[in-house]
């Protein structure tokens, strides 16, 4: 599916309880097409209920329409945007192979956005020598060598050495030219936003609180 060298992708977006995943689900069945997720908590598995999985919904007149990152994690593990990408892009040249449509269905605006204005974002791997040097430093050190490298802005809270740290552990890792850019998406995005009434959708999100309560939410957190 190409226009113009780029490649064509439907998103599903929008607020919490507004139906975009029963949006995304009918259309995949009616085009022939498979569900990418964009949803940051649904990719872990054992949260079906807390993350509003839903599972049940991705069945359409008995028959199963086929979703991709969910349930690809374990709990606890530190999964990123940069990550998602990547994984997104693994599941989109899938869904493309098979000659199927992705349809993208989200959820939470930095993955999605990632994927749509395709971020040039690398993997920067904890460089645990850097961090044992500057651990040592105090929070005005830290905070005047952000400022000599320029980049007192990128720091929200000058008050949490490890995130200047981090910080700077980018900005080297960076410098060095260690990341990679390759596995990019071009792609041309038809973009479907849905939208309720704002009473419907606090109303529509208590219901689903209460029904996922009803259902063992509390046991689920539990058992994690």
């Amino acid at each position: 599916m190409m226009l113009d060298g780029k490649k064509r992708l439907l998103t599903i977006l929008g607020p919490t309880a507004c139906g975009k995943t029963a949006l995304a689900v009918h259309l995949a069945h009616r085009l022939g097409g498979e569900v990418i997720s964009g949803d940051s908590r649904q990719v872990y598995k054992r949260m079906d209920l807390g993350s509003g999985k839903d599972l049940n919904e991705y069945v359409v007149n008995g028959q199963a329409v086929p979703f991709h990152l969910i349930d690809i994690v374990d709990p606890g593990y530190r999964y990123n945007v940069y990550e998602y990408q990547q994984d997104f892009i693994d599941a989109y040249q899938l869904v493309e192979s098979r000659g199927c449509c992705p349809i993208l269905c989200g959820g939470s605006g930095l993955y999605i956005e990632s994927v749509l204005k395709d971020y040039q974002l690398v993997a920067i791997p904890p460089h645990e020598d850097f961090r044992f040097e500057y651990e040592s430093k105090d929070l005005d050190e830290l905070n005047d060598i952000a400022k000599q490298w320029g980049l007192e802005d990128r720091i929200a809270d000058k008050c949490n050495k490890k995130r200047i740290i981090r910080v700077l552990e980018r900005h080297c890792f960076r410098a060095e030219d260690r990341g990679s850019h390759e596995g990019q998406l071009k792609l041309n995005p038809m973009i479907i936003g849905v939208n309720l009434d704002l009473d419907l959708r606090r109303e529509r999100i208590k219901d689903r609180l209460l029904e996922r309560l009803q259902a063992g939410l509390i046991d689920e957190v539990k058992s994690l």
